[in-house]
């Protein structure tokens, strides 16, 4: 077969290395060797003998559940092979998180990650069900982390000088060292005279980075959260 598709662009390569790789901006490769954890639904493809298997629910992994993937339970993959994920053709990126590490992100950008790495469901302070249902995933340890984001993100920098005001709706997580609360900046009166809408951020305060998408959850998919 011949043209642009079968093109080297295009073709996939031997895996350089075994665990996560980038194959492209839209798809994550992972290269398995006994057990990773992936999104449910998120397998695009797969070589060699893998087991997909729905992670049990439980008390502990209903609530896990309720955090990585919007409503979507985990996956275990087992087995020795090669797996592809992706995530309605999102960016993907993959964030390496070494001990004594601490990254919070939100669930609906949680694609795969090691087994070796472990995670935590926390509210964001200040905020709870009442402020919009602020929960994410906290993930420590050592491994790496595959993410999407509709778009090229945006990591900002924070300094106890400088805190961050970001939209509830469009940050997609932080590094450790950063505290959080919410900032109403607009009055009720404001938005009723035609306001900006913006009325609540997410106040990062600290020393880290917050990453934010340059868009904000269709109103759906937050109310998923």
């Amino acid at each position: 077969m011949k043209g642009d598709l079968f093109s080297s662009e295009h073709m996939v390569r031997p895996a350089a290395a075994p665990g996560m790789t980038v194959e492209n901006a839209k798809c994550l490769r992972y290269t398995v060797d006994g057990e990773m954890l992936a999104r449910q639904g998120a397998m695009v493809a797969y070589r060699g003998n893998l087991q997909f298997e729905r992670k049990g629910q439980g008390v502990g992994g209903m609530l896990k559940r309720a955090v990585t993937g919007e409503g979507l339970p985990l996956m275990a993959v087992r087995g020795q092979g090669e797996a592809w994920f992706a995530q309605e053709a999102q960016n993907c990126f993959v964030v390496e998180v070494d001990p004594g590490d601490e990254f919070t992100v939100n669930g609906r950008n949680v694609l795969c990650f090691d087994a070796t790495l472990s995670y935590r469901i926390s509210t964001v302070k200040g905020a709870g069900v009442t402020g919009g249902g602020l929960f994410n995933s906290v993930f420590t340890g050592h491994g790496k982390l595959g993410l999407v984001c509709e778009g090229s993100p945006l990591v900002i920098p924070v300094t106890p000088q400088s805190p961050v005001y970001v939209d509830t709706d469009a940050v997609v997580g932080w590094t450790a060292g950063l505290s959080t609360s919410l900032h109403r900046s607009q009055s009720l009166g404001s938005m009723l005279r035609g306001g900006s809408g913006e009325a609540v951020q997410l106040v990062l305060q600290g020393q880290g980075h917050v990453v934010v998408r340059p868009s904000e959850a269709p109103p759906h998919k937050a109310q998923q959260r």
